[in-house]
């Protein structure tokens, strides 16, 4: 709001004040692209980390061929990729959504042909978005708490079935212990996708 020129001169100095600390204030929100550029590379670092695990896979996957023992290392090496390759999901749809939370001034429902995101985007002219996907329409801090916490969810099941491989079951106690956790784990899925329907 313009300063009214009428006003006495403390009036238009509160006035010109207030709107100098507001747009100080505002501003800040300029400090979530560090969050976002950290984000993103934290998911190149995980998705080349997975690569890295795929890539050992394979070699550990040959080198049982020629040896002629298969000791289930490859499964490891395949579970711990897809863990890492969840992480770097994470780092991804968080950064993505601070930008589309605090920096970008385009809303989350606006139309294709006019969203600039959309507009170049395309891996030397393939795979080109005719429409933002729905896990990048995020309107809200809370919408996107409840993404990654899908995610997260996930990671966690991986990780219980990476560390399932690893268990020794020598007593019955062992065997009910373990068929709890597989019933846990298939529960929270169960819940985590009707409340994600009810959405």
């Amino acid at each position: 709001m313009p300063p009214d020129p009428k006003a006495s001169p403390v009036v238009r100095f509160v006035r010109y004040s207030e709107s100098s600390i507001e747009r100080v204030i505002f501003d800040f929100r300029f400090l979530a692209l560090l969050a976002v550029g950290g984000s993103l590379a934290g998911s190149l670092l995980c998705f080349l980390n997975g690569c890295v695990y795929i890539v050992d896979a394979y070699k550990v996957y040959w080198t049982s061929c020629v040896k002629g023992i298969h000791t289930g290392k490859m499964v490891l090496r395949l579970v711990e990729a897809i863990d890492v390759y969840l992480a770097g999901t994470v780092m991804l749809i968080f950064g993505m959504g601070l930008y589309g939370l605090f920096i970008s001034n385009v809303p989350p429902d606006v139309p294709p042909s006019v969203d600039r995101a959309l507009k170049g985007s395309s891996l030397f002219g393939m795979f080109a978005l005719k429409e933002r996907p729905k896990w990048m329409k995020i309107s809200s801090l809370d919408e996107l708490k409840t993404k990654v916490g899908h995610v997260i969810v996930m990671i966690l099941l991986v990780k219980m079935f990476e560390r399932s491989k690893m268990v020794t079951i020598a007593t019955g106690m062992d065997l009910l212990s373990y068929s709890v956790c597989i019933f846990l784990s298939s529960a929270s899925l169960y819940i985590l996708n009707n409340l994600h329907k009810a959405e």
